[in-house]
């Protein structure tokens, strides 16, 4: 049996680990709890964002699922479902396309201004979203985006192609170029080789960009504010009407289902995390 620390370590190395442990360990409950407490009151019976007597006593009549029938029963619930997804899924293929081209790019030894070009294509996760929507919303409005589902979609891809172009690049960084240029050399064109080797061995990473764009676009508030017209309402945009304008439970539903989707996005990033070692040979699939 191996030791919980090794030999040399002195008295003040195993504090500073176990206070290195417990600090770890008290901002995890810090960050979870508050989404944990979600859960249960999602649950209440009672118009109230509190627990009741009878739901601290577990008692059945104190607990329902009402919330939960409000959002289907809602029309404006249902058209920001819509819109989410809606919005999610085309500014996730649109920012997986450009962000996989890019990181591809950026990738070659031969790019020129490569530090300057990544900067500026990171520079969304960077500058303040409140900064970046009044500048979209300017520049739209001349265009006629302001208010449409197209604008909306460019501006939501916008600030997924950052994440997009990390992934996809941390997954390049192990990939050998030695096999792009074997299939040039047996015939294949710069593009079909592309497709057969290259993409194949970066596709975790290139799921795990889309996953990311489609979660940001998800969660994005701000840019909707601006951008969005009665029409284009997402779910965040709803739930932030909901807080200003009648508070009610029904959030409390909504934000559980959204952490149940986050847990399902967790779970399979860390699959293909996994995966895409075992391609570059970092770790046995056992």
């Amino acid at each position: 049996m191996s030791q919980p620390f090794p030999s040399y370590y002195t008295l003040w190395h195993k504090a500073g680990s176990y206070a290195l442990k417990f600090t770890a360990f008290a901002v995890l409950f810090f960050l979870i709890v508050p989404i944990i407490v979600i859960i249960p009151l999602s649950f209440n019976a009672e118009p109230y964002f509190t627990f009741t007597k009878g739901m601290v006593t577990f008692e059945p009549s104190a607990y329902s699922m009402r919330w939960y029938d409000a959002i289907v029963t809602n029309p404006n619930w249902l058209l920001a479902i819509k819109n989410s997804f809606i919005i999610g899924f085309f500014a996730t293929i649109v920012a997986t396309t450009l962000g996989t081209m890019a990181a591809v790019g950026l990738s070659s030894q031969r790019m020129p201004y490569k530090r300057l070009i990544m900067a500026l294509l990171l520079s969304p996760m960077i500058v303040p979203l409140i900064i970046i929507a009044a500048g979209m919303f300017f520049f739209y409005s001349k265009f006629g985006f302001a208010g449409t589902y197209t604008g909306l979609i460019i501006a939501h891809a916008a600030l997924g192609v950052p994440f997009v172009i990390i992934t996809v690049t941390a997954t390049l960084s192990g990939f050998d170029r030695s096999l792009y240029f074997a299939g040039l050399s047996m015939g294949a064109s710069p593009l079909k080789t592309f497709f057969d080797v290259v993409v194949p061995l970066i596709r975790p990473g290139v799921i795990s960009g889309a996953m990311f764009a489609f979660v940001t676009s998800f969660d994005e508030v701000v840019l909707v504010l601006f951008l969005a017209g009665p029409g284009q309402r997402t779910i965040p945009r709803q739930m932030f009407s909901g807080l200003r304008e009648q508070i009610n439970p029904t959030i409390l539903a909504v934000a559980t289902l959204l952490i149940m989707v986050s847990v399902a996005f967790l779970i399979t990033l860390e699959f293909l995390r996994r995966r895409s070692e075992r391609l570059r040979g970092l770790e046995s699939p056992h």
